[in-house]
């Protein structure tokens, strides 16, 4: 047999370029295992090194009636070799699983992008429920779109047909199949993932060679079926340059929860968490549950008071109390929050921010309880509070947290969102050996004969002793009640409330914090765009973007919220405009303007979904004229 071969020159080779990045799509149905199959292809990413984001996005329902709209489970990754700092604005391969994926997820695919369907899935009753009136695999709707379609389905059942697993088992492996396809598709090494299914099914070694068969048949269907006639093939992403060092993949949920236990450990305490189940703010009681050995307790309690109850219990009994709920759960505690405050003791108090009011959008990302985390209690109740921009920085926002908790005997708010808690990225694990210890000193001195113990005595930072319960010779009472200065007896009196009010407050405005830095450009300029938890990644993206056309714009991005850094009131008025995206309807703007008088300018979206590059790329460019100068206020 003869075979030609044809070398590719350099010209060729620059006019079809490889892409830096690629952003990738699963959707299907909420039992087709969409987050399995994107949680193991980042796995498979991360492992080829490149650089990633991911974004799982699924219904609220437990379980939506299957094959409808509203059932809808996606999985998207962005992966490459260049920084990645968000997970796509729009796919360039979307993998759908049945038409009602197809439908709510196609609007979103670039054009020119690649559909994956599995045709054996669009068939009349489930087209009925995607609300299609014709089959848009066989008409001429996804015309702009490259179309792949195959039967996932009946491929899958042949693959594992030699294993007798029975209809409904045999289908639950198409999702390995599709995984397989894609490891193809993206030159990617199965043998991690045959080993996790072994892992995974070691009880069940039927189950594990049968979805090893659907990983294997979907890997050389796309070796064999000569998919390159349909203008298909493999594309290899290179690895993205890092700095050396151990590197592993963490969710924001991960990330809070070692950095709380690495905080408690650099403070020298013992971690007690007392959390109750909500979305999403459950997976750290998950991940915290499995620490044990580094002196976690977990506790899951019958409701939102108790949990926070138990933790500022074992606060009082001189542990590190932490816990962690979304909005609903937070508005709950607002009353053992004012209990914590009045008491001054360490507490930790995440909340996992989602779509409200009230349940709201259980599974969906917001960032709407800012105003909740700086002003929502009774009284004049202030408390810290720090926001992460990405799932690997809430590690360090976990021991900030903790440090200023145990070093100023307040509880701080750590505010993280639905998109960082699920969302997952390349973290390189930290040397602890570069973080300062701050070691908790309990109060162990006996008062000299004839003095009393004041457990409301202040240091150089208004801080309030912390002594352990049972300390001989140290009895003391604390609660809920008004304080008087130094003694902690109970005082009414309009002076002693004036005073002690102003000491909470300014305890807290004294808090040690580093100066605003400027993210990218300098102090002055024509335009900031002010930022701050998750949208740092597509403010990045935007600014980066348009510092390249030339236009004068910076970035700050805000993770102390309150107090604020001393700087950042002149900051912000060394520039002429001020853009404030988040997504909310405008809260984190309301703040700035009441603390430092500046004409900040609101970009909000409310729409459960992060924000996407073009969104606030679009919003920056509205500022300028075509010659690059600042447009005028009211133009």
């Amino acid at each position: 047999m003869a075979s030609a071969v044809h070398q590719v020159t350099p010209e060729e080779a620059s006019a079809n370029p490889q892409p830096e990045a690629v952003v990738v799509r699963f959707a299907g149905d909420s039992g087709d295992g969409m987050q399995l199959t994107g949680g193991q292809f980042t796995l498979s990413a991360a492992l080829a090194g490149n650089d990633l984001a991911t974004f799982p996005d699924f219904p609220a329902e437990i379980r939506a009636p299957q094959g409808t709209l509203f059932g809808v489970s996606a999985f998207q990754i962005n992966f490459g070799s260049v920084a990645i700092e968000t997970a796509g604005d729009a796919p360039d391969v979307l993998v759908a699983m049945n038409p009602a994926a197809l439908k709510t997820n196609v609007p979103d695919l670039k054009p020119g992008g690649l559909i994956i369907a599995d045709e054996g899935e669009f068939n009349k009753r489930n087209l009925e429920k995607a609300k299609y009136a014709a089959n848009p695999l066989e008409d001429d709707s996804l015309a702009k779109w490259q179309l792949l379609k195959l039967n996932i389905s009946q491929l899958t059942l042949e693959a594992v047909k030699p294993f007798g697993l029975g209809n409904k088992e045999a289908l639950r492996c198409k999702n390995m199949w599709t995984l397989g396809l894609a490891l193809w598709m993206f030159d990617r090494d199965r043998e991690p993932l045959v080993q996790w299914l072994k892992d995974k099914f070691a009880k069940a070694p039927d189950l594990a060679e049968a979805n090893i068969a659907a990983l294997n048949a979907g890997h050389a269907y796309g070796e064999t079926a000569e998919l390159g006639a349909q203008g298909i093939g493999q594309l290899h992403v290179p690895a993205a340059p890092v700095e050396p060092g151990l590197y592993r993949t963490v969710t924001g949920a991960d990330s809070i929860s070692m950095g709380l236990v690495a905080g408690a450990q650099l403070a020298n305490l013992k971690l007690f968490y007392g959390g109750y189940p909500i979305t999403p703010a459950s997976a750290i009681l998950h991940h915290l549950a499995r620490l044990k050995e580094f002196g976690v307790t977990t506790f899951q309690a019958e409701d939102e008071i108790a949990a926070i109850a138990s933790a500022l219990g074992a606060s009082y009994a001189g542990q590190l109390g932490v816990t962690c709920s979304s909005g609903p759960g937070i508005a709950l505690k607002g009353e053992a929050l004012g209990l914590a405050i009045m008491t001054e003791l360490p507490l930790v108090i995440v909340n996992a921010q989602r779509g409200g009011p009230s349940t709201g959008l259980p599974t969906k990302t917001e960032q709407s309880d800012l105003y909740q985390a700086v002003y929502g209690r009774n009284g004049d109740a202030p408390l810290p509070v720090i926001a992460s921009r990405s799932a690997a920085d809430c590690f360090d926002c976990a021991i900030e947290a903790v440090r200023i908790a145990t070093q100023y005997m307040t509880p701080v708010m750590l505010l993280t969102d639905g998109y960082l808690q699920n969302a997952a990225e390349p973290w390189k694990v930290p040397d602890m050996g570069d973080y300062a210890p701050f070691p908790v000193t309990f109060h162990e001195t006996v008062p000299a004969e004839g003095e009393t113990f004041l457990p409301y005595a202040r240091d150089e930072k208004l801080k309030r002793p912390w002594v352990k319960p049972g300390t001989p010779g140290l009895l003391h009472r604390i609660g809920g009640i008004e304080k008087a200065q130094g003694s902690g007896n109970l005082d009414y009196s309009a002076d002693n409330h004036q005073a002690m009010t102003n000491i909470r407050r300014d305890k807290v405005l004294g808090i040690d914090i580093p100066d605003q830095a400027i993210e990218q450009g300098e102090a002055g300029g024509k335009l900031v765009v002010v930022g701050w938890g998750s949208t740092y990644g597509p403010i990045t993206q935007a600014v980066r973007r348009a510092r390249r056309q030339g236009l004068d714009v910076s970035h700050i991005h805000i993770r102390h919220i309150w107090p604020m850094p001393k700087n950042l009131g002149d900051l912000l008025r060394s520039y002429d405009r001020i853009l404030v995206p988040e997504m909310n309807t405008g809260q984190l703007k309301t703040v700035l303007r009441d603390q430092f008088l500046v004409d900040a300018t609101p970009l909000n979206k409310v729409s459960g979904q992060p924000f996407r590059i073009h969104e606030i790329e679009a919003a920056i460019g509205a500022y300028f004229d075509a010659d690059g100068s600042i447009k005028a206020v009211n133009s």
